[in-house]
C-alpha cells in the first residue's frame, strides 16, 4: 500500500496495486477531465469499457450509446473546469475501483458561470493492457 498527501482535499490519498497500473489509472483521469474539459466525445466514450454503465444522480442507469448522450452537451455550454480527485485506489487483478470527490464549471452562451461538485466510485476494468472505466456513479453534494 502507498499512501500520498493531497493538499487538494488535505488527506492522504491510498493507493493499493501495482504502481504502474496505478499511475495508468492516475493518468487516465485526467485524460477524461481534459476531454470533458474539451469537449470530445469520441475520447470520452473511449474512456468506458463497451458494456460500461454510467449511474448519472436522479437518473435511470444507462449504457451503450446512452452514455455518450449523457456527456454531449447541448450547443452554447461548455466544461471550463473538471477535476477528479480519488481518495483510494484499490487494484485486484484486472479490476480496480476509486473513490473520491469531483468537481466542475459549465459556462452557457451568454458567459454565465455554474459551478458544481459531489462524490462518486468508478470500477476499472483492464482490457488489452489498458484501464477502462466500467461502472461510473455519483451524485452532488
Amino acid at each position: 500500500m502507498l499512501a500520498v498527501f493531497s493538499q487538494v482535499q488535505a488527506q492522504t490519498q491510498v493507493l493499493n496495486g501495482n504502481k504502474k497500473d496505478i499511475q495508468t489509472i492516475l493518468k487516465n483521469t485526467a485524460d477524461f477531465s481534459k476531454h470533458v474539459m474539451s469537449s470530445n466525445y469520441e475520447m470520452i466514450a473511449a474512456s468506458y469499457t463497451e458494456d460500461a454503465k454510467i449511474f448519472p444522480n436522479n437518473m435511470k442507469i444507462l449504457e451503450g450509446k446512452d452514455i455518450i448522450k449523457y456527456w454531449t452537451l447541448p450547443k452554447g455550454l461548455s466544461t471550463s473546469h473538471h477535476k477528479i480527485t480519488q481518495n483510494e485506489i484499490t487494484i485486484i487483478k484486472d479490476t480496480a475501483y476509486d473513490y473520491g470527490y469531483y468537481e466542475g464549471k459549465t459556462q452557457n452562451i451568454k458567459g454565465e458561470e455554474r459551478t458544481w461538485g459531489g462524490k462518486y466510485v468508478i470500477v476499472w476494468k483492464k482490457i488489452n493492457g489498458d484501464w477502462k472505466i466500467y461502472l461510473d456513479i455519483w451524485n452532488n453534494i
